[in-house]
């Protein structure tokens, strides 16, 4: 099982469906070659390039020519993930020194560590498309970029680091894998690892609230509780319906995204169904049921004038995570002024050493 598991093809070397792939991504690179060879190109000629690999379904680099609209798009998408991974550190983070043993307390730190990994990786990504994290993080604080509206609900007790492990990560998976595929390729391999580490943060969520549930009767019912407060947020984390949603068609049709909005919603729906009743709780949806015809569950849908109302600034905790952000944005500096002195020290003995 090691190696070319593959006889070669009929048609001799480079043949088949293999040839086929091997035969168009050449054509790409030649392409591109073409267009990088004697100057810039015609506007005309790099759009073609850029839709040709598209329908390829190959990945466009950060050295090749991309739309305008294309770029900001990713900018946008990319910046309002680092910055939702940065802010989603803080609902857990009040838990740290709370968490019920030792082992709960290190479990969790080691997550919010991750939560802050992601957000380096993504900020790493979206500077390889021509803006600086120092830029990003400033359009945070000035409150003319957005975060994820879920990290806008507080966290009450215990259960609902739990809850937010099974439904908010889970989310996140759901709505994360097929960004795994996505068009632009540093995005796309920053997620494969976020993705893999977000599958550890769910199962964490999950038996947090397996063993509550398994627990006291008080134990239960604050799991029971922390459900029913995360699922509708949870649901609308997925962004409004499809006719509703002012990207999302342009994003599909670059490869951007994989799938609406609508549909990322009722997969995660069905899977959350499953796990409900291993964990012995109850999805708080009086008209959740199986639709044969469908095959798939019936639901209902979140507040999306909560969703509206928590986006534009009006969550129950919008206000607190902004404060926290900016506090800790401003105690950093002399962290970053520090670490700058020392590379521009570096860099200046290096240059006298060669």
């Amino acid at each position: 099982m090691y190696g070319n598991d593959f006889a070669p093809p009929e048609d001799g070397p480079g043949g088949g469906l293999l040839g086929e792939v091997e035969a168009a991504e050449a054509a790409l690179r030649e392409a591109a070659a073409r267009a990088r060879r004697g100057g810039p190109a015609p506007d005309e000629d790099l759009a073609a390039y850029f839709a040709d690999v598209i329908d390829a379904d190959q990945k466009i680099e950060p050295r090749d020519w991309m739309p305008e609209a294309y770029r900001k798009t990713l900018i946008r998408q990319i910046a309002q993930h680092a910055h939702s991974e940065i802010i989603g550190m803080q609902p857990e983070g009040n838990w740290i020194s709370r968490a019920p043993s030792l082992k709960r307390k290190a479990i969790l730190l080691a997550k919010v560590q991750d939560e802050a990994g992601h957000g380096l990786y993504l900020y790493a990504a979206a500077e390889t498309l021509g803006v600086s994290r120092d830029e990003l993080v400033e359009l945070l604080i000035d409150g003319r970029q957005k975060y994820s509206s879920i990290f806008n609900y507080p966290t009450l007790t215990w259960a609902d680091v739990g809850a937010i492990g099974w439904l908010v990560d889970g989310a996140a998976i759901v709505n994360q894998v097929p960004l795994c595929r996505c068009s632009y390729g540093p995005y796309a391999r920053a997620m494969i690892r976020v993705c893999k580490e977000e599958s550890f943060h769910q199962r964490q969520g999950y038996e947090i609230l397996h063993t509550l549930a398994h627990g006291t009767p008080e134990q239960k019912a604050m799991a029971q509780d922390a459900v029913d407060r995360w699922w509708y947020p949870s649901l609308a984390m997925f962004g409004p319906p499809d006719g509703d949603s002012t990207h999302s068609a342009q994003s599909m049709a670059w490869k951007i995204k994989r799938f609406s909005n609508d549909e990322l919603r009722q997969r995660f729906v069905d899977m959350c169904v499953q796990q409900a009743e291993i964990l012995g709780l109850t999805i708080p949806d009086p008209d959740l049921r199986w639709n044969e015809q469908r095959q798939a569950h019936d639901y209902s849908q979140p507040d999306y004038d909560e969703l509206m109302q928590v986006i534009k600034g009006n969550g129950p905790c919008n206000r607190q995570r902004m404060e926290h952000r900016r506090r800790a944005h401003a105690d950093g500096a002399w962290v970053r002024e520090a670490a700058a002195a020392y590379a521009a020290k570096r860099n200046s003995r290096e240059k006298v050493a060669a």
